[in-house]
């Protein structure tokens, strides 16, 4: 099964940043400007790039459109980007300035029902849908909002049937644990997904290690994989990743 690797920029205050397991007292700064960083990966030969406006996922209102333009400006790159989408008219203005599809995170867990409207609005490939999930105590998914500072009602299971039969498309899914842990993502989980939900693009996010975590996404039926940490820590590069992908 074919899977696209797609590299990862997380902005905050204008700095590249990573987050460890989503908390932002646990924050590493890297020197690369985020536009530089960016059209490295494009030279490099990636064709979609996963931008995250983290200011704005914690405090609202999408603060990276004149990168996001900028991107757009050169051509090379299909932007999926969000941070801090609170209504429609939000969504517009990130596809206004240049998005190829813009990712809804805590929206998507706390007001499906709005949420699957945009799908019908805007188009089922216009619509990232960041579904990002850790396991309680009880074995189950639970859904962390708002910068993943706050927990959601229902499941990870319960909200993705929803949003199949809403006819959904694109879902990036994070074990949260896992997320800049560089643990290895979670393939039991996204296995599980895929096997459930044939139909999704699932991408797989959180503890990108190494090359051969590529290939496990791709066996685990995940459409992409986005590569945040292990790039920046030069554990490999884009194009090995790519070279990784073409096998599979």
């Amino acid at each position: 099964m074919s899977i696209l690797p797609i590299p990862a920029i997380d902005v905050r205050d204008g700095r590249v940043v990573r987050l460890a397991q989503g908390d932002y007292a646990r924050e590493t700064r890297y020197p690369a400007d985020p536009l530089a960083l960016a059209l490295a990966y494009a030279d490099a030969g990636a064709s979609v790039l996963h931008l995250v406006d983290l200011d704005a996922a914690r405090a609202g209102g999408y603060t990276l459109a004149p990168l996001l333009q900028a991107l757009a400006a050169d051509g090379r790159l299909a932007v999926q980007t969000g941070g801090g989408v609170r209504d429609e008219a939000d969504v517009q203005r990130i596809l206004d300035a240049g998005a190829a599809r813009v990712v809804i995170g805590s929206l998507a867990v706390r007001e499906p029902a709005r949420v699957a409207g945009w799908l019908r609005r805007f188009g089922v490939e216009r619509i990232v849908l960041a579904l990002d999930a850790r396991r309680a105590d009880d074995g189950s998914w639970r859904l962390p909002v708002h910068g993943w500072t706050e927990t959601g009602d229902g499941t990870l299971e319960a909200l993705l049937a929803d949003y199949a039969d809403a006819g959904a498309r694109h879902v990036l899914c994070t074990d949260i644990d896992r997320d800049g842990m560089l643990a290895g993502p979670n393939f039991v989980l996204y296995a599980s997904l895929a096997a459930r939900w044939p139909g999704l693009a699932l991408q797989a996010s959180g503890g990108v290690r190494e090359l051969a975590d590529v290939r496990a996404a791709a066996e685990a039926g995940c459409a992409g994989i986005v590569l945040g940490r292990a790039l920046l820590e030069g554990r490999f590069t884009v194009a090995e990743a790519l070279r990784e992908a073409a096998s599979c």
